[in-house]
Formats: structure tokens, C-alpha cells, sequence
């Protein structure tokens, strides 16, 4: 990531961004560090909150890395405690947790999978803003990350899918509830090749099935994403709340 073409938007501002080790996470913490912000890195082992701090302190940026497994109420508490702590404020929430534990169709899912997507991919969001609410002040924003499944979910993700609409409805729910002071938006990525994505992107005629799929021929970057989150988070959308933008190649999607 080339950090002379970026300004500092983020200068002064402390940023939380939860599962931020590798993938989409880590390069929103890396975007926003390199527009000036402090960021909060976390993911649930230590080792990986280690290599990825390391990473960004050695592109200049100030950074607090954290183990924390968002569905562990009392890891997240201790972040936003630390948080408040060592930088006095919260500016900027993204919420970039998520699991994808089953392929299975919808009506053969065991219970515990159902518990595990609802934990991770709807509640942790719902009480990490929980905790950290009382922190957001007027000009602070939160950013949510969704899927593209999530407008109409495939049989292989159904219930992840499922779990992502329910993101997209959270966002507008939240954004009503959080105005005027705190703007809610979510960034709705496609197919990226990640860690998270392997299964469907590392097979050569899926990867070119789905990059088919796109008006421009190609799969997105996690440097794409973290470009759509820190122009959200930013003062440059000080005007937007309670949308979600699909950052996707032009993936159909919706109207």
C-alpha cells in the first residue's frame, strides 16, 4: 500500500477495528493507520495480534493490538476499556468479525452452528457497540461489514448469507437509533481472496466462474474494501448514514 498517495484524514482520530490480523480487517487497520489514526487491532490469539502490530508499526503507524474474541464479553469490555485508557476517546468502530462454519442447507444446520453464525455475525456487533457507546461522541461513525451474499444468499453460504442480511438491516436499524451524533454504515464486499474466502477462491473455475460474474472481470482486493471504509469513516461522508455500499465489481446485487 503506497502511503504517499493517501492524506491524513484520520490525524488526532482512534480507531477500533475488530478480527484485523490478516485479510479485509487487517487492511482497513492499515488504510486508516496510514491516514493518521491510532488504531485498535484485534483477533482472538495472541501470536497474530503480535505479527500484525509488528507489520504496521513498521510502516509508521500507532498501534494497540489486543486479544479479543468478540463473542467473549469480557475481552471486549477490557478493549474498550484499554481503549479509553490509553487514548481517551473512541472516534471509529468497524466491525469486521464474521464466521462461515457450514455449508450445509439451511434445514440440516445443527443448533450449535445456528448459535455460532447469530453470535459472531449479528450480536458481537450489537454488544461491542454496546461498550463502546458511551464513548462515541458527536463526529464519531461506525462501519459494519456485510456480504454481497447477503442480498440473495447461495446454497453453499446460505445461512452466512442469511446472517449478512440481517448486517444490512442492522446498519439502517442502528444508524436511526445512534443519530445524530454517531453515523452507522456497512460496506458490503464481494468475493475477495482471503483466508476467509479460500475455499472459493483458490479453485481455478470457481475463482473464474465468479470473476465471470463481475462487470469487471475481475475479484476484488482487501486494499478495495479498506478504500470503501475509510471514505465512510471519514469527513468526506459526514453526510451519509445508514447505507450500505456494495464494493463488489458490479456483482448484481440490487437496484
Amino acid at each position: 500500500m503506497d502511503v504517499t498517495k493517501f492524506g491524513m484524514k484520520f490525524q488526532g482520530k482512534v480507531a477500533i477495528v475488530t478480527a484485523s490480523t490478516q485479510g479485509i480487517g487487517f487492511s482497513i487497520a492499515e488504510r486508516l493507520g496510514l491516514e493518521g489514526a491510532s488504531v485498535v487491532i484485534s483477533s482472538r490469539k495472541q501470536q497474530n495480534v503480535d505479527a500484525a502490530a509488528e507489520k504496521l508499526r513498521a510502516k509508521g503507524i500507532e498501534v494497540s493490538a489486543m486479544v479479543c474474541h468478540v463473542s467473549d464479553a469480557q475481552q471486549r469490555k477490557t478493549m474498550i476499556s484499554k481503549t479509553i485508557q490509553k487514548y481517551g476517546k473512541i472516534d471509529v468502530v468497524v466491525s469486521n468479525a464474521a464466521v462461515n462454519p457450514s455449508v450445509e442447507p439451511i434445514l440440516q444446520t445443527q443448533d450449535s452452528v445456528l448459535d455460532k453464525l447469530w453470535e459472531i455475525n449479528v450480536k458481537s456487533t450489537i454488544l461491542l457497540l454496546k461498550d463502546a457507546a458511551p464513548y462515541l461522541k458527536k463526529g464519531s461513525c461506525v462501519v459494519l461489514i456485510a456480504s454481497v451474499v447477503a442480498y440473495n444468499p447461495p446454497p453453499t453460504m446460505a445461512l452466512y448469507g442469511v446472517s449478512k442480511t440481517a448486517v444490512l438491516g442492522l446498519t439502517k436499524a442502528l444508524a436511526s437509533e445512534m443519530a445524530p451524533n454517531t453515523r452507522v454504515n456497512c460496506v458490503v464486499p464481494g468475493f475477495v481472496p482471503t483466508h476467509f474466502t479460500a475455499l472459493f477462491t483458490t479453485n481455478d473455475a470457481t475463482r473464474e466462474d465468479l470473476e465471470g460474474k463481475t462487470l469487471l472481470g475481475k475479484l476484488g482486493r482487501t486494499q478495495d474494501m479498506a478504500a470503501a471504509v475509510a471514505f465512510l469513516a471519514s469527513d468526506d461522508a459526514s453526510y451519509i448514514t445508514g447505507e450500505n455500499l456494495v464494493v463488489a465489481g458490479g456483482v448484481p446485487s440490487r437496484l
